[in-house]
């Protein structure tokens, strides 16, 4: 069945139903961002960053993601202050295309692969909890990861099994643990830098043939994954204070604060531990927990097995900041009436999705039993077209039909950003390997089926306007 319609930004719970209540300020907002972006990412994804192009020259692909990221950063500000609303993405896609039409095809859509790719990037932080943990439980078996997976899936779903106010402070609590840990990572790094070691290119580094720019490709891809994060604040834009002020700003101040991090970790980490020691990633198992073996070659195993735990406390804060965001898109979707209505039910009491929650936690723990690559690949491949592009062109629809809608924020030298992004996009999407391609591309195929076999039998667009014709 269509939603009623309802100006942008405003929430469809009715009014005796309970109610989100906005108390995420700029500081918690950034923290949110961070702690999601930085997460594990950088201390799992630097062996596969060099893998990708076979030596430092990889950085590339980190500056290309950067890129992208930036101008994409920009799309998700003007839409997040002029919509904000629980759901992110699919509110912003169905304003943009149109709620009763095509808007309902490309909200049902992203719902649809996120039920998959959400999951997926939220068990990436689980997959990096449970490599660094073999450091310090040696010979930790394939059951006993599963089974660690579990556990940390498990106590992640009770710890935001609560109200809003708990999670913003467990949220800080959690971000100042991160950057703790990148801190160390950084100052070790600055102080025994070595830039013939960092900067050990192979032969031929820079030969731009197309084996080139597909490694660039990857090495963008990966570098994507690691920035994933810097929009997480406009999934619970119900729960934002001020949300047209705090949502571009937590955006645009996350956004270089991750790049100046990011950029200390890497050189940190090749300035100190020569690549081709963690170099194809496959053929090095240490490579797993590179940041670990790092410490241990300046400090020693003790102090190596304390940071480690600094690392897993970061790796779960990234897993309780996603699972914190994306269970509030399910239940936008299903209060719109897209959706199955029992994920947009609230906690009696504690006002929060409770549906949406545990079972996006459910789905992440059984995702966080397979390969960080693979995880990494069909999460960035399936998110592609409908939601990052999806959005661009929603932005540039909404600019040409609503001209006079409320935009806080408006997009720098619009519409430059907005192409860049595209272009990024497309380029990352044409570099991945065509099993992946297929897969990302089957995924949406299947989601339009299932799309129209709901549609007809709610009697949704578009079989409404054809009986309506009749």
């Amino acid at each position: 069945m269509s939603a009623p319609p309802t100006p942008p930004g405003e929430s469809t719970t009715p009014p005796e139903q309970p109610q989100l209540v906005r108390r995420f300020s700029l500081l918690p907002a950034t923290a949110l961002n961070m702690t999601n972006m930085i997460g594990v990412g950088p201390f799992i994804t630097i062996p596969l960053l060099m893998t990708a192009l076979g030596g430092p020259q990889a950085m590339l692909g980190w500056i290309v993601a950067l890129v992208i990221v930036i101008c994409d950063g920009m799309v998700w500000s003007e839409l997040g202050a002029a919509m904000p609303g629980s759901g992110g993405s699919f509110h912003y896609l169905r304003e943009a295309f149109g709620r009763e039409r095509f808007g309902r095809l490309m909200a049902f859509l992203f719902v649809w692969q996120f039920v998959l790719s959400g999951p997926l990037e939220i068990a990436s932080g689980y997959i990096g909890f449970a490599s660094y943990a073999t450091y310090i439980w040696k010979g930790l078996s394939r059951t006993g990861v599963i089974a660690l997976v579990t556990v940390v899936g498990l106590i992640n779903i009770a710890l935001l099994y609560r109200r809003i106010h708990s999670i913003a402070k467990i949220t800080i609590s959690l971000w100042i643990g991160t950057l703790i840990t990148v801190l160390a990572v950084i100052v070790t790094g600055a102080t025994h830098f070595d830039p013939k070691i960092a900067f050990d290119f192979p032969p031929g580094a820079f030969n731009f043939s197309l084996g080139f720019f597909l490694g660039l490709g990857a090495a963008a891809r990966i570098g994507i994954y690691d920035y994933l994060g810097y929009y997480d604040i406009c999934y619970i834009g119900d729960e934002v204070h001020d949300p047209g002020r705090v949502i571009p700003r937590s955006i645009l101040i996350s956004t270089a604060a991750v790049a100046a991090i990011y950029l200390g970790i890497n050189l940190s980490i090749i300035g100190t531990v020569p690549w081709r020691e963690f170099v194809p990633a496959a053929e090095h198992p240490e490579s797993s927990f590179v940041v670990s073996i790092f410490m241990q070659k300046i400090y020693g195993s003790r102090i190596a097995t304390i940071f480690t735990l600094l690392v897993l406390w970061t790796a779960f804060g990234s897993a309780f900041a996603l699972l914190l965001g994306y269970s509030r898109i399910p239940f936008a979707a299903a209060q719109s009436g897209y959706f199955f209505r029992v994920f947009g039910r609230l906690h009696p009491t504690k006002d929060f999705p409770y549906v949406s929650l545990l079972v996006l936690g459910a789905i992440s723990i059984v995702a966080g039993f397979f390969s960080l690559g693979t995880v990494i690949d069909a999460l960035i491949v399936t998110r592609i077209v409908v939601q990052f592009m999806g959005q661009v062109v929603g932005l540039m629809l909404l600019r040409r039909h609503a001209p006079n809608m409320p935009r806080p924020y408006r997009m720098w030298l619009y519409p430059l950003p907005a192409l860049v992004a595209v272009l990024g996009w497309l380029f990352v999407f044409a570099t991945t390997q065509l099993l992946v391609i297929l897969f990302g591309v089957g995924v949406l195929a299947l989601g339009c089926v299932t799309f129209l076999v709901w549609s007809w039998r709610t009697k949704g667009w578009p079989f409404a306007l054809v009986e309506a014709t009749s």
